[in-house]
């Protein structure tokens, strides 16, 4: 199976401008999150990584600053068009400049230099495992500790975090940016420990070719526009999202995933500092 990472990476940002470059622990964003990508195309078959930046608007600025430093650092980088809506519209444009046509395309976003590398491999994985899979995603599955602390953060910012429903048949019934489902009886359901029903999702994704043409021509589904969440577009067309679990390593959880804003890039020092590096 021939599988591309794409890590998309915009170097405008309205809370973060010049994110992909700020430096983590001494290393750009891009060169830690690129290092993810590598690491994990070396311990495969037939793996290739590229960063993909949109196109320059003025020389030597913007975007032209991410494809010096790429090309400085050896770093594979494609120009795909400004016009691109999302990441995943940016990794369809790497693929259709393709030669060779990949099986399956990953979306590891450019700001997400704290994904474990574990999650790609079992994401790529789950297309061997289950070869109906059109599209694959990963969870974490919460505690009742964990749930708590989503819900507290959502009082101050009720758009982070993303949770799912997984069906049996392991694939998601829905996303939403609420907490679903809605629990009752928690108390005692609490009192007994382990899990609490919430699946929280991790931002990422895993594409066969086909399933990413369809999303790159597909109109926005109409509660993807209400919640914002492009992976709803897959459901409201009848293509099921496979559910791919995945446990973080000691120290990390999916509080500290992408880098938002310079908050963010703090939290992430600190949790570097306290948790050691993902690449050893």
């Amino acid at each position: 199976m021939k599988s591309l990472i794409v890590i998309p990476a915009r170097f405008g940002s309205k809370r973060f401008p010049g994110k992909p470059l700020a430096e983590l622990c001494g290393k750009a964003i891009i060169q830690r999150v690129w290092d993810i990508a590598d690491a994990v195309c070396r311990s495969r078959k037939d793996c290739e990584a590229v960063v993909a930046t949109e196109e320059p608007e003025v020389p030597g600025e913007g975007s032209a600053k991410i494809i010096e430093y790429c090309e400085k650092h050896d770093i594979p980088v494609e120009i795909t068009p400004s016009s691109c809506r999302s990441g995943s519209d940016r990794v369809w444009a790497v693929a259709m400049n393709r030669k060779e046509r990949p099986d399956v395309l990953l979306n590891l976003q450019g700001d997400n230099p704290l994904c474990p590398p574990s999650f790609i491999s079992a994401l790529l994985d789950a297309f061997d495992k289950f070869p109906a899979t059109q599209v694959a995603t990963p969870y974490t599955r919460l505690t009742w500790e964990e749930l708590a602390a989503l819900r507290e953060s959502k009082k101050t910012s009720p758009f982070s975090g993303t949770t799912a429903i997984v069906g049996a048949d392991g694939n998601a019934k829905w996303f939403s940016k609420n907490i679903i489902p809605a629990i009752r009886g928690e108390e005692k359901l609490a009192a007994d420990g382990g899990f609490s029903p919430v699946c929280r999702h991790v931002g990422l994704y895993a594409y066969k070719f086909a399933a990413l043409a369809y999303f790159s021509q597909a109109p926005l589904g109409e509660y993807e526009k209400f919640e914002q969440l492009e992976q709803l577009r897959f459901i409201e067309n009848g293509i099921p999202v496979r559910m791919v679990e995945v446990t973080y390593p000691d120290g990390y959880d999916a509080a500290a995933s992408g880098v938002d804003s310079p908050e963010d890039l703090e939290r992430a020092a600190k949790l570097i500092a306290k948790a050691g590096e993902l690449l050893k």
